[in-house]
């Protein structure tokens, strides 16, 4: 690549990166609510989740396009059907976890400040803790449209394709680790309604992706 075709290949990347980040960012702000007290292990486990995901889509989405092209269109129907049940999964659960955390009472004062050691507060902190398997699913939901990028950058080579999925990945970890910081900074204040508004993001993130489709 000449000087101003590589400019222009950075750009385009990264505005892909933005773009397809976004319902990433969404889901990392929700998961921030749903998880304040997330330490920045897991803030890395979970931005490095959606990063490959973002990586691993487009770059698959690529392959598709230039071997399977026909097929691949066919499946791109089903696309956001998969994203909208998945999300509408995740976005419901994380919905009823807030509501039974309400239910039962735990949002009093001595639990949020986590100094009664006889409740049940700390059992109900593990059962919210982001499990690998929902983080695997939400890395899939918001990122299964990517595969269509495999159409803006069908175009590529093998080593320009390669080097846009890692740009985009590597755009996704950094806005996904703002969007768990801001989520986090926020679920410490909206206690047992952060996970209410987590799964609320996480259904309008579905219904979106579903809408946009259309």
């Amino acid at each position: 690549m000449t000087t101003l075709p590589l400019l222009i290949f950075l750009i385009n990347s990264i505005a892909l990166g933005i773009g397809l980040a976004m319902d990433a960012f969404s889901v990392s702000l929700a998961n921030g609510l749903h998880e304040p007290e997330m330490g920045r292990g897991r803030m890395n486990l979970v931005a490095g989740t959606y990063a490959f995901f973002q990586f691993a889509m487009p770059l698959i989405g690529w392959i598709c396009v230039r071997g399977i092209a026909s097929a691949f269109t066919a499946f791109q129907v089903a696309i956001p059907w998969i994203a909208l049940v998945l999300l509408l999964f995740l976005g419901i659960k994380m919905l009823v976890e807030g509501i039974r955390v309400r239910r039962d009472g735990m949002e009093c004062e001595h639990c949020l400040k986590r100094e009664c050691g006889g409740c049940e507060h700390d059992r109900t902190d593990e059962h919210r803790r982001l499990s690998l398997p929902m983080l695997l699913l939400q890395g899939l939901a918001t990122s299964i449209d990517a595969l269509s990028v495999g159409f803006t950058i069908a175009s590529y080579g093998m080593t320009e394709a390669f080097g846009a999925c890692l740009i985009i990945s590597a755009v996704t970890f950094f806005i996904c680790i703002a969007g768990l910081i801001i989520g986090r900074t926020l679920g410490t204040r909206l206690e047992w309604k952060a996970s209410v508004l987590g799964g609320i993001i996480l259904i309008a993130i579905g219904i979106e992706v579903f809408v946009s489709a259309l």
